[in-house]
């Protein structure tokens, strides 16, 4: 990935910045791993923002934390680096006191003192629990990073998948997730116009090291067939050397299997529509 294929910071946030989605409809942002922004008629959310120029990631960051002042809601569905970034969240509420932070309740106490930010800049997400921000409504479901690890005392979840509600359109941003028992069941509500997906797989070295698994792309394009979904993305697969995907796997067998469904592969910080 060449840095000329990229938009700058100040490039990107401009187009975020001048894209007014009508209503009823959404505009989707890539910023590489299984971070997302989203943009509603009225609402601007970012999923799984990472913006730390850690050592060994493959994608630079598209946006700097300072450049989120103008969230509305910063999503973070578990806590580990690419997903929750601890060094850019403090600067991001910094910046503003517009956006909210959402996480799943079991992790809310220990991180707000932890990240020294204010209680009451979060929100806290569990198995489905909804919030509305604006026009979008989010409702939160459990994932499984390679287990659910359910809290024995509280019940709770430390790993989330976030649906997204606007204007009769649905996003499924799954997090970090193997499948499991039950998730057919609770994705069966909605009726999706775009399932986002990860497709790393896993196996016992990954593990052994704490690279923690999620679906393989013939899971996670099985769930989207089976969900019937209008279009499907594959994610998590490009970020770091050591946990890849492959996303071309991916495309040939959703071709060959749910030809029906559409595989959007947008390219980094271009703005696409969820349609």
């Amino acid at each position: 990935m060449s840095a000329a294929d990229l938009p700058t910071p100040d490039e990107l946030l401009a187009e975020i910045d001048a894209t007014q989605p009508a209503a009823g409809e959404l505009r989707l942002w890539w910023l590489g791993q299984h971070s997302f922004i989203l943009k509603s008629h009225e609402a601007l959310l970012y999923i799984d923002p990472f913006l730390t120029d850690i050592d060994g990631r493959l994608i630079p960051p598209l946006l700097r934390p300072t450049d989120l002042a103008h969230a509305d809601l910063i999503c973070g569905t578990h806590d580990h680096a690419d997903h929750i970034d601890r060094p850019a969240w403090p600067v991001i509420a910094g910046a503003s006191d517009k956006p909210r932070f959402a996480v799943p309740e079991l992790l809310l106490p220990s991180l707000a003192g932890e990240l020294n930010m204010p209680r009451e800049r979060f929100v806290g997400l569990d198995d489905g629990v909804s919030i509305t921000v604006k026009d979008v409504k989010i409702t939160a479901i459990p994932a499984a990073h390679e287990f659910l690890d359910r809290d024995e005392a509280t019940g709770r979840y430390p790993y989330l998948g976030l649906i997204f509600e606007s204007g009769g359109r649905c996003v499924y941003h799954a997090g970090d997730t193997c499948l499991y028992r039950g998730l057919h069941e609770r994705l069966d509500r909605w009726r999706f116009d775009l399932m986002l997906l990860p497709i790393n797989g896993r196996d016992a070295e990954r593990l052994k090291a704490n690279i923690i698994g999620n679906m393989t792309y013939q899971e996670a394009a099985d769930l989207a067939g089976e969900m019937d979904t209008v279009a499907v993305m594959p994610t998590h697969w490009d970020m770091f050397a050591a946990n890849p995907g492959d996303p071309d796997a991916f495309e040939r067998y959703m071709h060959i299997k749910y030809p029906h469904v559409m595989v959007m592969r947008p390219p980094y910080g271009r703005g696409r529509p969820v349609s």
